[in-house]
């Protein structure tokens, strides 16, 4: 069942301290004022987790064909983009917590 732009931002949202904004026109979740997530780049049925390089591999080697890189520097240092009809809800849970988690004590 694929995974729609709202579950991906109450998903997110639940998370503590979790606060929706936009960024370049898209919507954006942050915690401690830094993005972990946003939805609708490059186009409505994406979402995007700022992950580290290797939790990046790592989703990419459970889900390839729901998570991917993106491009340039941005990718390569963990920005990776979510397919929403691809990526399964409880792995698009586990990466954004592992998102938020990395910037909620920073």
């Amino acid at each position: 069942m694929p995974v729609s732009a709202a579950a991906f931002r109450q998903i997110a949202l639940n998370f503590q301290g979790a606060e929706e904004r936009a960024h370049q026109g898209h919507p954006d979740f942050r915690v401690n004022g830094k993005i972990f997530a946003t939805l609708g780049y490059p186009d409505e049925t994406w979402g995007m987790v700022k992950l580290s390089p290797d939790e990046q591999r790592a989703y990419m080697k459970i889900e390839p064909n729901a998570f991917t890189p993106a491009s340039g520097t941005w990718g390569a240092s963990g920005c990776t983009l979510v397919k929403l009809a691809k990526v399964k809800k409880a792995a698009l849970a586990d990466a954004l917590e592992s998102a938020w988690s990395r910037l909620r004590n920073g």
